[in-house]
C-alpha cells in the first residue's frame, strides 16, 4: 500500500487567530462540534491549536477567579503534534496508535495543508485492505 494520508485528509479546515476572542472561538467549537481547531497566524504560520480542553480553563477561571475572557493564544496549546502530507497510511496509523489525539494536523515544508483523523485512517484501511479480503 503506497498511498499517502494527503489523499484522505480534509483540506476545507476552519482555523483560529492568535488574537481571536476566546468566546468566539469556543462557540466555533461548540457550534461545530469540532474537538479542536489549528491557530494560524498572519503569516500564516501553525503556532497552536485550540482544543476544547484547552477551553476547560476558561470555566476554571471563571468558577475560581471570576476571570472570563481573553484572547486564544492565552489558552492555545503551543506544542503542536503533526504529521507530514507525504506520511503513508501505515506511519499515520503508527502514530495514532501510539497517542491519545483524535487528529493531527498535516503540514508540508511546514506549512498546515490539512488535518487527517482517526476516522481518515481507517477509512484509507478498509478500502484498502477490509474490502479487497471480500
Amino acid at each position: 500500500m503506497n498511498s499517502t494520508i494527503d489523499e484522505y485528509m480534509a483540506t476545507d479546515l476552519v482555523c483560529l487567530a492568535p488574537d481571536d476572542d476566546i468566546i468566539h472561538a469556543m462557540r466555533v467549537l461548540l457550534d461545530r462540534h469540532f474537538s479542536g481547531a489549528p491557530v494560524i497566524d498572519r503569516n500564516g504560520n501553525m503556532v497552536g491549536v485550540l482544543s476544547q480542553k484547552d477551553c476547560l480553563a476558561i470555566v476554571y477561571n471563571t468558577a475560581y477567579h471570576q476571570d472570563w475572557g481573553g484572547k486564544v493564544e492565552q489558552y492555545m496549546s503551543r506544542e503542536i503534534e503533526h504529521i507530514d502530507a507525504g506520511s503513508s497510511i501505515f506511519d499515520a496509523a503508527e502514530k495514532f496508535l501510539h497517542s491519545s489525539h483524535r487528529r493531527f494536523p498535516v503540514l508540508r515544508e511546514g506549512r498546515l495543508v490539512g488535518q487527517i483523523s482517526r476516522h481518515d485512517i481507517m477509512r484509507a484501511l478498509d478500502e484498502h485492505y477490509l474490502r479487497k479480503g471480500r
